[in-house]
């Protein structure tokens, strides 16, 4: 029997959408890879990969202490039943709480932070008392993987973890037999795309500004959006609709379809850890609008397979969007092939599978990773 891994995650997009390469690979080395997550309908599809799930309650938007407590005397149960010889976790909640369990067992603890949210942002108690919990969860990290620098640097400045423990990797990467290139649509319409969470720090006040100065001087425009909304935003999205500004289409399971009907995918981000629309978007040959942070820029190269433009400011962001409809349909097609080449260089997941592997081996010296 191989070594024993055990993964903690607090949604099944996390492993399924995003990470269902790494665990493949995992299991195809030999490895006995268990994953606890709250169970939905589409466990099966974890399942298939060939592991064991284990249905694991985690509240992500919780603050009561109740629940968190309750959450890792969960972890430390599955712990001391499975006995992994290593431990992988994803997200603030499975980091804080299953470093800790692993820190009362001794077991081996690498994690994985996806972004650090909005409350290392907004700063104030909630970011302390935040702070403070990463700096007892991840203490006795073996490693800690980024998806891009400058939130390693946030974490290593405050002293929550050692430059030794920091391993940046690019995001997740983008799975480029899934997300293939193909060609622009050549009709005389101009087609944006959005996906995300309509919420204020994706910037989507400055894109609806945007939008609307832009439909007012352009009438082969359209600017479609996919993702849940905060609930601030109910009213807002369905007057935009009615006014004729805006396409809503809510969550989308394949955005594939979406990215393919487009030209341009726009992000306009106040933070992120590694935004995979803006790779999936590259890959599949589009163009690139998006902000000029850690975790979107690192798609774009500057005029080649796109733009990046100031966070909160909607006049760079009008600027940047009027430059592409403005521009010739050959160049939009010859920007977006650059970006595929950018992701086959740079984010191709096989190669981000690779070397997460890599260095999960060389920071556990007892677990015997075959490359």
């Amino acid at each position: 029997m191989g070594k024993k891994l055990l993964i903690l995650a607090n949604h099944f997009a996390t492993i399924y959408k995003f990470r269902k390469e790494l665990v493949s690979k995992l299991v195809e080395e030999g490895y006995e890879v268990v994953i606890s997550l709250p169970f939905s309908q589409d466990i099966e599809k974890i399942k298939g990969l060939g592991v064991k799930v284990i249905d694991t309650n985690v509240d992500r938007k919780s603050v009561n202490p109740i629940k968190d407590l309750i959450l890792l005397k969960n972890y430390t149960k599955i712990i001391k039943e499975e006995k992994p010889d290593l431990v992988l976790a994803y997200t603030i909640k499975c980091n804080i709480y299953g470093g800790i369990a692993c820190r009362l067992y001794d077991v081996p603890f690498m994690a994985n932070v996806t972004g650090l949210g909005s409350a290392y942002y907004r700063g104030g108690l909630i970011k302390n008392i935040v702070s403070n919990l990463y700096k007892i969860g991840l203490k006795n990290a073996k490693g800690v993987f980024f998806e891009n620098i400058a939130n390693a640097q946030v974490l290593i400045d405050d002293n929550t973890i050692g430059e030794d423990q920091a391993i940046v990797l690019k995001g997740a990467g983008v799975n480029l037999n899934q997300f293939q290139y193909c060609e622009m649509p050549s009709d005389d319409v101009v087609k944006f795309l959005f996906v995300g969470r309509i919420m204020t720090e994706k910037g989507v006040n400055e894109l609806f500004e945007a939008i609307r100065r832009i439909k007012k001087e352009y009438s082969n425009v359209e600017f479609s959006f996919i993702g849940w909304f905060e609930e601030d935003y109910k009213i807002l999205i369905e007057d935009l609709e009615n006014e004729g500004l805006i396409k809503y289409y809510g969550y989308q399971e394949d955005v594939r379809p979406f990215i393919r009907d487009s030209h341009c995918v726009v992000l306009p981000s106040y933070h992120e850890g590694m935004a995979n629309v803006l790779l999936e978007g590259a890959a599949m040959g589009r163009v690139l609008i998006t902000s000029d942070i850690n975790g979107c820029k690192e798609a774009v190269v500057e005029g080649v397979n796109g733009w990046t433009c100031k966070v909160k400011d909607s006049e760079e962001l009008y600027e940047k969007i009027r430059m592409f409809v403005d521009m010739d349909f050959d160049k939009k097609v010859d920007m977006g092939r650059e970006g595929r080449k950018h992701m086959e260089e740079i984010f191709d997941k096989d190669k981000v599978v690779e070397e997460t592997v890599e260095e999960m081996g060389r920071w556990v010296n007892q677990l015997e990773f075959c490359m």
